[in-house]
């Protein structure tokens, strides 16, 4: 009895002919078995029985195996002729045993070269498959290594983009060093090309102004005895303030001896100076009106210092209005001459 194969409950579609081949091969046994049938020589003498048992091997499902073609049926030689019915029966039917038996050892090895097939066709899907799973991993990480490479690129490109802006920046930084080093030194040297020509300028003036002061200082003694012979001998002002002058030099209004007391007595709480006192001495030309106001103030000779000319110039300022002389009046114009209290 064949036992029916239950671990492939969906059995592959069989090939076309199979049906067709099997019609035939039961034709030809039947056929087989006819000739079998009455070509048999009778013997009187009834032959040994003998007897075949068919053992068919359990193909293992693990293991693949080559497909076999099916076994060709060897034709049996006639027997011996039977003596006797019972022999002929009993031949016959071992005859019929042995065709059931090749029949169901056809169908078993049928049915095994089906299984093998199925078995096959499974592992050639499973090799597909797997085949198939194997070049989409690969593809996977194809893919994943140029994506890798394309960021490793990127990244790259981006470093050598860092680079060259930054030796763009360091370029321009230093480019611009250099131009506000070459500006620096260009001030500087106009610095000291105008402190060189504002020394020189001072130095002139001062000279210039020395050779004034001189002049004035002869002109202011030539007036002063003038003054003295005409008034008797001018007063000091002291404490920063020099002698007054009584009158413009040229058309002035002669003042009382006592004019310049009055005049320093006003300027000397005006002078406002903490520098130095030594050589400094500034004349103002002073015009005011008969009743005291002072019209103008100007720096008639400067010390050369325009700090204490600006202090002397404020004092004198600060004085409007002039005293009045004795007489009632201010002199119309006359000149202050001041120095630092020493």
């Amino acid at each position: 009895m064949i036992r029916k194969n239950t671990e492939y409950p969906l059995q592959p579609p069989r090939e076309r002919g199979t049906g067709r081949a099997f019609v035939f091969a039961l034709v030809m046994h039947a056929l087989l078995g006819f000739f079998l049938y009455h070509g048999i020589q009778w013997q009187n003498s009834t032959p040994e029985g003998a007897e075949a048992e068919l053992w068919t091997e359990v193909p293992d499902s693990a293991i693949p195996r080559p497909v076999t073609p099916p076994p060709v049926p060897v034709p049996v030689a006639p027997a011996p002729p039977v003596r006797d019915e019972q022999a002929d029966i009993a031949l016959q039917e071992k005859k019929r045993k042995q065709q059931e038996a090749a029949r169901e050892a056809q169908l078993a090895e049928q049915q095994r070269q089906e299984k093998l097939r199925a078995q096959q066709e499974a592992e050639a899907r499973r090799q597909q498959e797997l085949a198939a799973e194997q070049a989409a991993q690969k593809a996977a990480a194809a893919k994943q290594k140029q994506q890798q490479q394309q960021q490793q690129q990127a990244e790259k490109l981006r470093q050598q983009q860092l680079a060259e802006q930054k030796k763009q920046q360091l370029k321009e930084q230093q480019d611009e060093q250099q131009k506000q080093a070459e500006a620096q030194k260009q001030a500087e040297a106009e610095a000291q090309k105008k402190a060189e020509a504002q020394k020189a300028a001072k130095a002139k003036a001062q000279a210039e102004a020395a050779a004034q002061a001189k002049k004035l200082d002869a002109e202011r003694r030539a007036r002063l005895a003038q003054m003295q012979g005409m008034a008797g001998p001018p007063g000091s002002t002291g404490n920063g303030l020099g002698k007054s002058g009584t009158g413009s030099g040229s058309g002035g209004t002669a003042a009382s001896p006592g004019y310049a007391d009055k005049v320093r007595r006003v300027v000397r709480p005006n002078i406002t100076w903490g520098g130095e006192t030594e050589g400094l001495e500034t004349v103002i030309a002073v015009r005011c009106s008969p009743t005291g106001t002072l019209l103008s103030a100007t720096i008639a000779h400067s010390s050369g210092n325009s700090a204490w000319d600006d202090a002397a110039l404020r004092a004198v300022q600060r004085s409007d209005p002039m005293p009045q002389d004795i007489d009632g009046k201010t002199p119309a114009s006359f000149r202050i001459t001041l120095r630092p209290a020493g």
